[in-house]
């Protein structure tokens, strides 16, 4: 099951209904307006290509692909592709923005089968490819996500059989590589076979894919129940599900676990995907959905443990969503480590409770919880913005070693690859 976005979030407003209110006065695709009246431009197109455009006193409407399209006239130009406005070579802008005036409108308007072209007041021509402006307008951006995935519950992710990759073909093939990124970036979640349990083995597997980042907790650490730092994890308690470093501005992109030695019972990882509950939460009360994606918290990590003394202090609200689409990128929960509501009128916080609750509810649900024996050989990446983890209770020395990675050089790999990440 393919799923491009949260369910709800693929409905689109239909944007052939999007009228401003001004009647629109449609002309054939080819038609070529001047804006001048000393020039008249004269062509006819075949009306099955079903384009139209019209100026307004600042922007340009066209519609193309069954979309309709809005653009700024200042967008216009400082979006131009030609030699003396864009480096072909860097992919860089070379126009200098803060030099185009902002009362700037086009001399001339032409579109031919596949080309819009503009001709400013100075003579300078800019061409846009239709399918380029679908593609890059806001109102096609609107239609797409940022990154597909297939949201799951522990039955959805049994039965796709997602398949371990082992650890030869993930270091030395790029076929390999490819399918275990291809598993993390649809599931958020993805395994690797027969790897030497060892710290530098792991930091080995870890690099292939990313950047190590280092945090507090070091570059790679080790992981045991000797609370040597402040945090229920170092503890043989169980978890609840969570995301972790919730208390950084920016959360940690992606976890690396590898259990190197368990001699005892218990310590399942316990794995929840937070998108699939966050949906189930927009179906039954998109009203919730929205306030946790708009109502900012501070998650607080405070430690005096030895030689580790922090500080640390993370803002934003439990759901981060892109406001062009909707699209849910980032969930920041964790009850441990959420500190005081006060960035929350009085009138808000009662109802931000109850949303919470409707959310927690979700997560816990047992038939959403994936559970797995992490044993020697089995290293597990976790995409942090996404799936929870916790943990069941243990006995005996447990001992895993892990990472957190760089988001961006983890999608960076991915699209080196042809993914879309």
């Amino acid at each position: 099951m393919w799923c491009r976005r949260l369910a709800g979030l693929l409905k689109v407003q239909c944007l052939q209904s999007g009228s401003t209110g001004h009647r629109s006065l449609w002309l054939p695709r080819d038609s070529r307006t001047v804006l001048t009246a000393a020039t008249r431009w004269h062509h006819t197109a075949p009306e099955s290509l079903k384009c139209a455009w019209q100026l307004h006193g600042d922007h340009l409407e066209l519609r193309y692909a069954n979309t309709l399209m809005r653009f700024d006239f200042v967008w216009l130009r400082d979006h131009c592709r030609s030699a003396s406005c864009y480096n072909a070579k860097t992919n860089q802008r070379s126009l200098d923005t803060a030099s185009v005036d902002l009362g700037i409108k086009p001399k001339a308007v032409r579109v031919d089968e596949t080309t819009l072209f503009l001709t400013w007041p100075d003579g300078h021509v800019t061409r846009y490819g239709l399918e380029w402006l679908v593609k890059n307008s806001y109102e096609g951006q609107k239609q797409r996500v940022m990154h597909p995935r297939i949201l799951w519950n522990a039955e959805i992710y049994h039965q796709a059989q997602v398949p371990s990759v082992d650890c030869r073909s993930f270091l030395e093939t790029d076929e390999g590589l490819k399918e275990f990124l291809q598993n993390f970036l649809l599931y958020g979640i993805a395994f690797v076979e027969n790897v030497t349990p060892t710290k530098e083995d792991t930091e080995i597997l870890a690099e292939r894919v990313s950047l190590i980042r280092e945090t507090i907790y070091g570059r790679m650490w080790y992981f045991t129940s000797d609370f040597s730092r402040g945090d229920t994890a170092y503890t043989k308690l169980a978890l609840d599900c969570h995301t972790d470093t919730t208390y950084f501005q920016e959360p940690c992109g992606i976890q690396v676990f590898h259990c190197l030695k368990h001699e005892g019972t218990g310590g399942r990882t316990l794995l929840v995907d937070g998108f699939y509950a966050a949906e189930q939460v927009l179906q039954q009360a998109p009203d919730q959905f929205e306030l946790l994606s708009k109502v900012p918290l501070k998650h607080e990590y405070v430690e005096n443990v030895r030689d580790c003394h922090n500080h640390m202090i993370g803002v934003g609200p439990v759901l981060n969503v892109y406001p062009w689409n909707n699209e849910l990128y980032l969930i920041r929960y964790n009850n441990y480590d959420r500190a005081v509501i006060n960035t929350v009128p009085y009138d808000v916080v009662h109802r931000w409770y109850a949303a919470h609750r409707t959310l927690t509810a979700e997560l816990r649900r047992p038939e959403n919880e994936l559970w797995v024996k992490l044993k020697p050989g089995k290293a597990l990446f976790v995409d942090n913005w996404r799936v929870l983890h916790g943990r069941e209770a243990f006995t005996g020395y447990r001992q895993l070693c892990g990472c957190y990675l760089t988001r961006d050089d983890v999608l960076n790999t991915a699209r080196f690859l042809g993914l879309q990440a």
